[in-house]
């Protein structure tokens, strides 16, 4: 059994927090900067044992992932502490197939999927019934939203955002700190960086 720290408090951290004890290992409370909730429960009658800023060394003995959904707040998080031991949570719900690799610190929520030979990066979050099919590339720091739908051999660069319900085709590339946005469709490869992305067919908005 591994003892968990989870960093943030938010309703992001209880899915993880649920899929921890889904997986039958022990929660221990939650760190969280926002002075305003510390003691307070959170899942479970865990509590918020501290800030990160202050106390993580304190539980440096423990796993630690990150519960915030922040691309780049994940990042920066992990930037500052990448010494730590960091806990993969998949949900029992979730369907892998066994030739998949999956980096640390990445959460695989209920319902997902992710198909033969894909590559899924650090500290990524494959959100609630969100499909990755065959040979797709997830880098670091990913966020895959409920729902959304990546058919095969897509690749989608550092700190991009799939919002909710999008749908890539196959052989598509999207390049690196890209939202696309909820519901959209993306036919052609996104080639340049730190874009919104919205429509059907996606277009560049901002």
């Amino acid at each position: 059994m591994k003892r968990v720290i989870i960093l943030g408090a938010s309703g992001h951290a209880k899915v993880i927090a649920d899929i921890i004890k889904s997986s039958g290992d022990e929660i221990i409370g939650f760190l969280d900067d926002n002075l305003d909730i510390q003691g307070s429960i959170v899942f479970d009658n865990k509590k918020v044992l501290g800030t990160i800023k202050n106390d993580i060394y304190k539980y440096k003995d423990n796993y630690f992932i990150i519960g915030i959904g922040n691309n780049k707040i994940r990042k920066e998080i992990y930037d500052n502490y990448t010494e730590l031991k960091w806990y993969t949570a998949i949900h029992n719900s979730a369907i892998i197939s066994e030739n998949v690799i999956i980096g640390e610190g990445t959460v695989i929520m209920p319902g997902a999927i992710v198909n033969i030979g894909s590559i899924i990066g650090k500290h990524v979050i494959i959100n609630t019934r969100a499909s990755i099919d065959h040979e797709n590339i997830i880098e670091d720091f990913v966020h895959i939203s409920p729902g959304a739908v990546l058919a095969g051999n897509v690749h989608v660069k550092e700190l991009s955002w799939i919002c909710a319900g999008a749908v890539v085709i196959n052989n598509i590339k999207i390049n690196r700190n890209n939202v696309i946005g909820a519901g959209a469709v993306v036919i052609n490869d996104i080639v340049d960086e730190n874009g919104i992305h919205v429509g059907v067919p996606v277009k560049r908005s901002r």
